[in-house]
């Protein structure tokens, strides 16, 4: 998730860029901690301990080499916070001799759980029971460390803000050129192309703000799987679109991780969405290769 504010610029100190990004702890910016405070939470800074800090280094150095090299250069400090609503947010911070800088602040729970329970848990967010409780929604994304997706999601928005994936114009209902990512994908930062808006999609978290019931869900699917998009959370914005593709893509196609949701009835698989099987998403993977140069 990708976070600008008012308060944007927050965090004070020097980071030396000669530490390795997965070092750079410090407590989260204070309009981090402010912003959920006013959502009526009670963030606390988290204390790794030397287990945690070791599968945050293992996930720094599966990320692709540009990630890598632009972390270097532009990665401010990682925190990790209790009590924290979402997973993650990606905010920036007073740059450094010229630099974008930026602060990614997780939740340390997180550090807690493999891919596939993290993943699990956040397409349930989706969806509502329904009076029918035969159906279920799961993830299967394997069993590494959750970090490594989130922080991998995380990081492609600091490529992204660096490098120009997608346009980033102050106004989400700006016309604005297209990129190579988001041309006859994306219309505005937040509005797909006409071929690729939904109605029942439009219903959906990511879209509308709102989870629809789970009896939907086999239908939600089947319409995903008829858009370029790799998830559910990849129609919130082209930024997230971005984010989700990347890795999504690293983790099955480089770390060979399975990821894809299934939907059972009475513990019948009913609906399967892989998107990396998806013909509309693999025609957009060509773009990804910039990611892996060395």
């Amino acid at each position: 998730m990708l976070f600008f504010s008012a308060f944007t610029f927050a965090q004070k100190g020097r980071s030396s860029n000669k530490d390795e990004p997965s070092q750079r702890v410090k407590p989260a910016p204070e309009s981090v901690f402010k912003m959920f405070r006013e959502a009526g939470m009670k963030p606390a800074d988290r204390t790794l301990t030397s287990a945690e800090k070791e599968k945050v280094s293992n996930a720094f150095a599966l990320l692709p080499s540009l990630h890598q090299r632009i972390l270097k250069q532009n990665l401010f400090s990682i925190s990790f916070m209790d009590n924290m609503p979402n997973t993650a947010l990606t905010s920036p911070v007073d740059p450094v001799g010229g630099n974008k800088m930026f602060n990614i602040t997780f939740r340390a729970s997180l550090l807690n759980e493999n891919v596939s329970e993290w993943a699990t848990w956040k397409e349930n967010s989706c969806f509502t029971p329904a009076a029918d409780s035969s159906y279920k929604v799961r993830v299967e994304g394997g069993k590494m460390d959750a970090i490594i997706y989130v922080l991998l999601h995380e990081a492609t928005h600091i490529v992204d803000v660096v490098t120009g994936i997608t346009p980033h114009p102050e106004d989400a209902d700006a016309v604005v050129d297209p990129t190579a990512f988001t041309k006859d994908i994306w219309r505005l930062m937040n509005k797909p192309t006409e071929p690729y808006i939904d109605s029942l999609l439009e219903q959906t978290r990511f879209r509308s703000g709102k989870p629809v019931s789970i009896s939907l869900a086999p239908d939600v699917y089947a319409k995903l799987s008829k858009t370029p998009f790799p998830s559910l959370y990849a129609t919130a914005a082209w930024s997230e679109d971005a984010a989700e593709l990347v890795a999504i893509y690293h983790m099955t196609t480089r770390l060979k991780q399975p990821f894809y949701v299934v939907v059972t009835k009475n513990n019948v698989e009913v609906t399967r969405f892989e998107p990396m099987k998806n013909p509309l998403v693999k025609g957009r993977l060509g773009q990804l290769a910039a990611f892996y140069k060395p």
